[in-house]
């Protein structure tokens, strides 16, 4: 759980209630219009990153001194620095929030977030409320990583530092993978929310039943500019139950169970204060809006105020347990044992303070270990003892400290690593031996030889199937990819199992046939190789049959993941419900459609011009969900050639909308004689009405670049394809 900073309050804009909204909500030139915007300079896909497209941050780590580096970062944790002391004489519990706010911005319905790219250092994160004061956190790990330099990026440094923590508190680790890249600008591309205002008592949260308000997909906070939920209680509000469904919701949007939510809850506040000293108004602005002398820091710079301990972050005040350098049982000891008033801190912020607590269970003072103060709980700490379910999970963490070790462990573990992909990214000499199966394991493959391949290629044009129906499959299986977090891909043929086989997109009969055709003619080769054979073979003979000689590449070597190496129910976030590529929408949104396309393709890798091509073919291709005819602008369907650009763009082709449909589909008729044409969807026309999709669109449409667009689509394809190939990278 997380300190909030709630000095910026106001009232929230709901726009996704039943209104249209963009996926990118508020920006931060919403947040920040007078700051510097850099934009300008990372035009025509110009890069900020210093270190060039080429260098391999996983390649630098593993040549690290990973031995020295856990030394100085263990020295760090009481190097305690005037400028900003370490309470109780030691950072580890300001680093474990570092690592866990770093971490904990992963959310399941997208894959965004979480910690792989360092993005706590830029905006919108390095301002949240929830990360208040971790901007000193940050600059105390600089000289280790000005010493270790290029060998460990940022993104690995906060996780790494927050596992040192741990063990140097006595504290249990599962492990710890390396190899994350550094990004060196915000991704504008995560969607926050559509609120105006950070989070504050008697903000509106996004969890209201008596509305009929639901935790906006994709999102996995209660409030903007929180981590998960309100440490007060929902809104303000100091209800432990209702803090108890918060949680619940937010936690499970992040990929943790109940037992994981109370592991995780109970061990991060086994160590460590929470900090209300003064009412936040007293203090500065979060680091993006403070002055330019302070180097990047906010909220709080004066120093005597600093010296005194007045330090205000959540507005709650004081540490959970007795023992907030040394990990043991005593949170949930004092949680259960004790009754609890609730209180409200110096700053103002409502708590709960144990009743009549005994001397020998109260804590140190943070800067002098000669004086005694009360514990307290935040409301959500609460949730965990009035909560049914939660409580029967305490009970029994507090009887086996043995199984919350465990427990703490693999959570801590899973939160900061959920994002990274399958074992295969993970480097360095602390990877646990042990397959998780939220690391959506995949046994080793082998590659095929040329004699299998062309083989299977022979027999499988021969079947009896069609190029749609090849294509549709391959594309069901490589197309399910999220670069956020490495998951989905063609690689494990997870698209035969259960969830994925049974998605409406997928068309699920068609679908069993076609993989049943494929697993009785594949021979040696896996069905993931052979999945995405069939579909690149698919391709290939639709080229040539637009008159194209051409070569579509295929790289064998993947393996087939069971039921028992599948978490199903995890995988269900993954299902489209908007896939423009195959012209589906399985219920109107919020959303426009073609956003939907953009964020789809962004999930995938792909650049405008990738995006554009793919979708060209697909349709050519007759790639469509459900056959639908939508899009298809060809004569000749089945091949692959540029005729869904030439037919968008042909200027004697007049479009309009079906009104029953809602703006989502139209008619194109001849302009001269009124003749039904084709029909399409929005995601098509968006291709010849929005002006920058048009100027590509029509480099494709152009007589001369025939051959370009079928290079451009296999090269586009085949990206797909592989890009869960992580043994390839």
């Amino acid at each position: 759980m997380a300190e909030a900073d709630p000095q910026i309050s106001g009232c929230p804009f709901n726009a996704a209630k039943g209104e249209q909204r963009k996926l990118t909500g508020r920006g931060n030139s919403d947040w920040w219009p007078d700051a510097l915007q850099l934009d300008i300079l990372t035009q025509n896909g110009v890069s900020p990153d210093p270190m060039g497209a080429d260098f391999d941050y996983a390649e630098a780590f593993n040549t690290i001194d990973y031995t020295a580096l856990k030394a100085d970062l263990t020295a760090l944790m009481t190097d305690s620095q005037p400028w900003w002391p370490a309470d109780y004489g030691n950072y580890g519990p300001f680093f474990i929030r570092m690592a866990w706010h770093a971490a904990g911005t992963y959310r399941t319905a997208d894959g965004r977030g979480g910690a792989s790219s360092g993005q706590q250092r830029f905006a919108p994160l390095n301002s949240w409320p929830d990360n208040g004061n971790l901007d000193k956190a940050r600059r105390l790990l600089w000289p280790i990583k000005q010493k270790y330099g290029k060998n460990i990026s940022w993104a690995d440094l906060f996780i790494l530092t927050g596992n040192v923590a741990i063990e140097s508190m006595g504290g249990p680790v599962f492990g710890f993978g390396g190899g994350r890249a550094d990004v060196y600008a915000p991704e504008t591309d995560v969607y926050w929310g559509t609120e105006e205002m950070w989070v504050d008592e008697g903000v509106e949260t996004r969890i209201q039943p008596d509305k009929n308000w639901e935790l906006e997909d994709p999102l996995g906070a209660i409030q903007m500019g929180l981590i998960y939920v309100n440490p007060e209680g929902p809104g303000g509000n100091p209800d432990p139950l209702q803090s108890g469904r918060d949680m619940r919701q937010t936690f499970e949007r992040m990929a943790m169970n109940d037992e994981e939510t109370v592991a995780l809850t109970a061990g991060g506040h086994a160590f460590g204060k929470a900090h209300g000293a003064k009412p936040s108004d007293t203090f500065g602005s979060a680091p993006e809006s403070e002055a330019m002398e302070l180097m990047g820091f906010g909220w709080l710079n004066d120093q005597d105020e600093i010296n005194k301990g007045h330090i205000t972050t959540s507005g709650i005040e004081g540490s959970w347990s007795n023992t907030p350098t040394a990990w043991n049982g005593n949170y949930f000891r004092l949680l259960l044992d004790y009754d609890y008033e609730l209180v409200h801190s110096p700053a103002g912020a409502q708590q709960w303070q144990p009743i009549d607590q005994k001397e020998e269970d109260m804590a140190p003072d943070a800067r002098d270990p000669s004086k005694k103060v009360p514990t307290m709980m935040t409301t959500a700490d609460m949730a965990l003892k009035m909560d049914p379910e939660y409580r029967k999970i305490s009970e029994r963490f507090r009887n086996d400290q043995a199984a919350l070790d465990d427990a703490f462990a693999r959570a801590w573990f899973k939160l900061c690593h959920r994002d990274m992909g399958p074992k295969a990214c993970y480097h360095g000499p602390e990877v646990p031996s042990e397959d998780l199966i939220w690391q959506d394991p995949i046994p080793a493959g082998s590659t095929p030889s040329d004699g299998d391949v062309s083989s299977f290629k022979s027999a499988i044009l021969g079947s009896g199937l069609s190029t749609s129906e090849l294509v549709k499959a391959a594309w069901a299986s490589a197309s399910t990819f999220r670069q956020s977090d490495k998951r989905g891909g063609a690689n494990g043929a997870r698209v035969r199992l259960a969830p994925q086989n049974g998605w409406a997109v997928n068309d699920p009969a068609e679908l069993k046939k076609v993989l049943a055709k494929i697993d009785e003619l594949r021979g040696n080769l896996s069905m993931a190789d052979a999945i995405v054979l069939a579909g690149t073979a698919a391709v290939e003979k639709a080229a040539h049959d637009a008159g194209f000689k051409v070569s579509v590449p295929f790289t064998g070597g993947r393996g087939d993941a069971s039921d028992e190496q599948t978490d199903a129910e995890s995988f269900d976030p993954l299902e489209p419900q908007a896939d423009g590529f195959r012209n589906y929408l399985k219920t109107k949104m919020s959303v426009k459609t073609e956003d939907m396309l953009v964020d789809r393709a962004n999930l995938l890798g792909l650049s405008i011009p990738e995006m554009t091509v793919l979708v060209g073919g697909l349709r050519v291709l007759g790639a469509n969900s459900g056959n639908s005819k939508h899009g298809v602008l060809t004569d000749t369907p089945g091949q692959l050639n540029n005729a869904f650009f030439v037919n968008l763009l042909d200027m004697g082709t007049a479009w309009k909308t079906v009104d029953e449909s809602g703006d989502e589909e139209f008619v194109g008729s001849d302009r001269a004689s009124g003749a039904q044409k084709w029909t399409a969807t929005r995601t098509d026309l968006v291709f010849g009405s929005n002006s920058q999709l048009r100027a590509v669109s029509e480099t494709y449409a152009e007589n001369g670049n025939e051959q370009m667009f079928v290079d451009h689509f296999i090269a586009a394809w085949t990206k797909v394809m592989n890009a869960d190939r992580f043994d390839l990278k």
